[in-house]
């Protein structure tokens, strides 16, 4: 089966564009210019990756992106036209995996979408995952990460994860005590070459991951910053 991308922006020559280049690549496009057309769409079918602009004329793109989260787990890449940091890490913050900038090359952003995707596939694929051990739960003081359903709970309690956050917190989960500089993290989760702004992209989900888990920077239960090195979970 095709995988299906939706895709929202209100400037109908990217939408437009966006979608011949996806549908030149096989995919299924649901092209949307408003945040509510696509909140619709989100709500009845399936989705294996969604395209967001940030600036939509209703229900911002920030919006949308944290209402699909709370019911998808697919890939959510963010498409902006500013350039400040900040309007990124929202983003990432809302549950996004990525962002491209305005004006962008459109093989530029079908490269993004195929990267996720193999990402999204492997996070969802127990047998594939370079330098960890093939064990079907990792568990740490209550905290489970089962390998094969791809599920999380706390304390017996089902916790939705995204698969980014899957695969950092099974990186973290997998060698307790070990301190993970936020470059390695990067690398090993989203497969690619650390960037410029690869530690506030982890720092991002980290933070997402601590809330997900009722955990604290000041007196962490799971996931401990070792200031000026990385992260670690507690043994």
């Amino acid at each position: 089966m095709n995988e299906t991308i939706m895709v929202v922006d209100d400037e109908r020559e990217i939408a437009d564009l966006v979608e011949f280049y996806l549908t030149n690549e096989g995919y299924v496009v649901r092209k949307f210019y408003n945040g509510g057309d696509a909140l619709d769409c989100a709500e009845r079918d399936r989705l294996d990756l969604a395209i967001l602009d940030v600036m939509l004329p209703d229900v911002d793109g920030c919006e949308v992106c944290r209402r699909i989260r709370e019911k998808h787990t697919c890939p959510i890449l963010m498409l902006t036209a500013k350039s400040e940091e900040i309007d990124k890490i929202t983003g990432l913050a809302l549950g996004a995996d990525d962002y491209v900038t305005k004006p962008f090359r459109p093989l530029e952003l079908v490269a993004r979408v195929k990267a996720q995707l193999r990402r999204y596939t492997r996070y969802n694929d127990p047998s594939n995952v370079r330098g960890e051990r093939r064990e079907h739960v990792l568990s740490v003081r209550g905290l489970a990460l089962d390998l094969d359903s791809r599920e999380c709970t706390l304390d017996e309690k089902p916790v939705q994860l995204t698969p980014i956050e899957f695969g950092i917190l099974r990186l973290l989960c997998d060698a307790p005590g070990k301190v993970f500089p936020a470059e390695e993290i990067f690398e090993r989760v989203w497969g690619e070459k650390s960037l410029n702004n690869a530690n506030n992209t982890v720092m991002v989900h980290i933070r997402h991951l601590r809330a997900k888990l009722n955990d604290s920077t000041e007196r962490p239960k799971y996931i401990r910053t070792v200031w000026g090195v990385g992260y670690k979970i507690e043994k």
